[in-house]
């Protein structure tokens, strides 16, 4: 009973206002035309044996099993929504094959454990004929999670990493879901902002001299489930919050024309160089060094509780980068430096000097 109220208050929102806030004004009668599935969901024999083992080969995660109606009203809201959204679309291909059921069918289908019946009746089995609704299968064939009705895009993103990060091996979705619940935003700001990151404008080029510490830039959106964990949690851990000290940090929406000037010295805006580095989920981090060259970058929830030691490993490699070349191409002191030179900030005490003012008021709202 408190788990049902907990869902209920949880989803409360949602069912009220909805994505757009006007939920009340959704017509959920029947549609008099026959709804289709998305071209990237998988061609299936209806042998779930065979499309998980297919998945697994292809090391995915596992197989969604959509299940629906031709007329349903909350399916075409799904397919016009979350599943019609590019970043969700690119996760599910890149950690999911999905197939469809159509609950009324009394078509044949071979379940993952190799049984078979009717999809009217693995649905009835599966307490899925209430539409739509998506079961989960990991790569052993267990159900990880069972979604019930329509989800909005920002709790379906949730429940793709959730199982797709392996989540639900040590927490419910539930609990999982409420760890993004206790985000500040303020009105009319679609991301997370931190007393950190750089206002703009954002020139970050390093191709003509080295920048006086190494960058980190965060791109997000707003929506967006690990976006509000990376918030909740590791960005308010005073560890690392001081490894994140050396760095200069910044935020980037990655569906915004904001103007940037990339690290090699592009000018650009946040969108177009998001899609030129390859970038598809929200959050992703990635570091560069003094020169502009990337270091690395984490783009998961489960990399996220190890941030500390991502920071302080990006720090170790842009120091050793920094001694490598100021003793190839030492400069002179006072001096501006040359292309491909280390200058006088290059050392992690001085960053750390030139940094200090701008992090020494975290420890006021910092947590360990």
């Amino acid at each position: 009973m408190q788990h049902s109220l907990f869902l209920f208050f949880l989803f409360l929102p949602v069912l009220v206002l909805g994505g757009n806030g006007d939920e009340f004004s959704f017509d959920d009668t029947p549609l008099e035309t026959i709804i289709g599935h998305p071209d990237w969901f998988k061609e299936s024999f209806l042998d779930l044996q065979d499309d998980l083992h297919e998945a697994v080969v292809n090391s995915k995660a596992g197989i969604i099993v959509y299940f629906g109606q031709q007329r349903c009203a909350y399916c075409k809201k799904l397919m016009d929504t979350g599943l019609s959204e590019p970043d969700i679309v690119e996760y599910i291909h890149h950690h999911f094959n999905v197939i469809a059921i159509d609950v009324r069918s009394p078509e044949e289908v071979t379940l993952p454990d190799g049984r078979t019946m009717s999809q009217r009746d693995y649905a009835v089995a599966l307490d899925t004929d209430f539409t739509p609704s998506l079961v989960f299968y990991d790569e052993n064939g267990r159900i990880a999670l069972r979604l019930r009705g329509y989800y909005p895009p920002y709790q379906l993103r949730a429940a793709l990493e959730y199982v797709a990060d392996g989540h639900y091996l040590k927490e419910r979705f539930p609990d999982y879901l409420a760890r993004g619940d206790s985000t500040l935003r303020f009105e009319g700001e679609p991301l997370i902002d931190e007393p950190f990151f750089d206002p703009p404008p954002y020139n970050l080029d390093r191709s003509r001299f080295s920048a006086a510490m190494p960058l980190v830039v965060f791109f997000e959106q707003g929506d967006c489930h690990a976006c509000d964990v990376l918030h909740t949690e590791p960005l308010k851990r005073r560890v690392v919050l001081d490894a994140l000290a050396p760095f200069q940090s910044v935020q980037l929406d990655i569906r915004s024309d904001t103007a940037v000037v990339t690290p090699r010295g592009k000018a650009t805006t946040a969108r177009e160089w998001a899609h030129e580095l390859g970038l598809s989920h929200a959050p992703t981090l990635i570091f560069f060094d003094e020169q502009g060259r990337e270091i690395i970058r984490i783009d998961s929830v489960v990399q996220f509780a190890r941030l500390r030691n991502v920071l302080l490993n990006s720090r170790h490699n842009g120091n050793a980068r920094c001694g490598r070349e100021s003793q190839s191409s030492p400069g002179k002191s006072g001096s501006d430096p040359q292309p491909g030179q280390a200058d006088t900030w290059c050392t992690t005490d001085n960053r750390l000097k030139r940094n200090e003012t701008r992090f020494q008021h975290r420890s006021s709202w910092a947590t360990q």
